[in-house]
């Protein structure tokens, strides 16, 4: 079992920075892909951003490719997404989740989940 805990989220102006944190604990021997996803009011969830065990890879939706940013400290066993340039289409709960598939990269494999952190953009 692995266990994340998410934290970071919050209320911010469009156009403004958050940083969202996912810490690792449990059965995390095996490497794994993080993945970032969201849910907003009234729609199915969505990927949003992925990373590799060693991040050297990433991959991001159209959506937010050039404003998010994700990164990782193994050693740390936390993922971070950086959001910048935020809009109020970003509003929504965001989730990670870690994945040992080959399909990481496709927003597919994910098994773990985080509890989901309220990101809210106002306009």
């Amino acid at each position: 079992q692995v266990q994340l805990v998410q934290s970071g989220g919050g209320l911010v102006q469009a156009g403004g920075s958050l940083r969202l944190s996912c810490a690792a604990s449990g059965h995390t021997f095996l490497p794994y892909a993080m993945g970032w996803f969201r849910q907003a009011p009234g729609k199915e969830r969505e990927f949003v951003a992925a990373i590799s065990w060693s991040g050297d890879s990433t991959y991001y939706a159209d959506s937010v490719k050039g404003r998010f940013t994700s990164s990782r400290d193994n050693a740390k066993g936390t993922v971070w997404l950086q959001m910048n340039n935020l809009k109020p289409e970003d509003t929504a709960v965001y989730y990670c989740a870690t994945s040992y598939s080959s399909t990481w990269s496709r927003g597919l494999g994910y098994d773990y989940w985080g509890q989901g952190t309220q990101v809210t953009v106002s306009s």
